[in-house]
């Protein structure tokens, strides 16, 4: 069984610099070589082989099916809490640890690699409460500190100034858009290194989803942020780099003016292009 102390390896690897640039001298901070991953005795994810770059925002797209949320899942072992799942092949590197590794501990690596899911999910608490639930697991009770980190994150997610005067009230009686703000004020109170984000759109009205969007853009200066998202559009307003996934595989990676304008696989042009998915 893992202990507190199995999780040093990762701590320590993430607060140093990463160790490597791709063509265009981006660092890398996510390493996936060689991935193979199974559902139970099906496979879902088939030799990916992905470098993503440090501060900067990646989006998945793909046809439904495809495997760009089961990838996603797998950056923070998420997919651990499925019965029967497995990576059989290949490894999954943050800043050069290997993270399925057996010295890491998964509850330390969902510390710092956050995720938003595509429904938002705020706790039946207060606006203040959602935000420091996750200092307070910590073991951090400082009514100062807490005070900070709530006004910190709420600005950092664009929603101060429209609760700042309702901390005390249920974050269940927010918009649906001010809800999935809350949960992403919430995944950065605890400081993560990298956002994950399934969809985090999928639900919200055209000016929701521009707040959100606006937001993203703002947040990539602070972190590493990953987006599964259907949408092309949000895809090319959102990101700085796009992979194309097909079937449990990996079709083409690339700055994501590329994939849009200059895609190098047939198979990418006609999915942007609207020919099929």
């Amino acid at each position: 069984m893992e202990t507190a102390s199995s999780a040093a390896p990762l701590k320590r690897s993430l607060a140093q610099p990463p160790s490597s640039s791709d063509a265009s001298g981006d660092s890398t901070l996510i390493d996936i070589q060689n991935l193979d991953f199974y559902y139970g005795a099906k496979q879902a994810l088939f030799d990916i082989n992905l470098r993503i770059p440090d501060k900067r925002v990646t989006a998945f797209i793909g046809p439904s099916g495809c495997g760009k949320s089961t990838l996603l899942r797998c950056l923070n072992r998420m997919n651990d809490l499925i019965d029967g799942t497995a990576v059989k092949r290949g490894t999954i590197k943050v800043r050069g640890v290997d993270i399925y590794g057996r010295t890491v501990d998964p509850i330390e690596l969902r510390k710092r690699v956050g995720m938003v899911f595509q429904k938002s999910n705020p706790f039946p608490k207060s606006i203040y409460e959602n935000i420091t639930y996750g200092l307070r697991i910590q073991g951090v009770n400082n009514k100062t500190r807490l005070d900070e980190v709530v006004e910190k994150s709420l600005r950092g997610a664009a929603l101060w100034d429209e609760v700042k005067d309702r901390l005390h009230e249920s974050g269940l009686g927010l918009s649906g858009g001010q809800q999935q703000r809350l949960c992403i004020a919430r995944t950065i109170a605890v400081e993560p290194e990298i956002i994950l984000m399934d969809e985090p759109c999928s639900a919200l009205d055209p000016i929701a989803t521009a707040k959100v969007e606006e937001l993203i853009h703002e947040l990539k200066k602070q972190f590493t942020i990953i987006i599964v998202t259907h949408s092309m559009q949000q895809a090319a307003r959102c990101s700085d780099r796009t992979a194309f996934f097909y079937m449990g595989k990996l079709i083409e990676f690339d700055e994501t003016r590329n994939i849009f304008m200059n895609p190098k696989n047939p198979q990418t042009e006609a999915y942007v292009s609207g020919r099929f998915g």
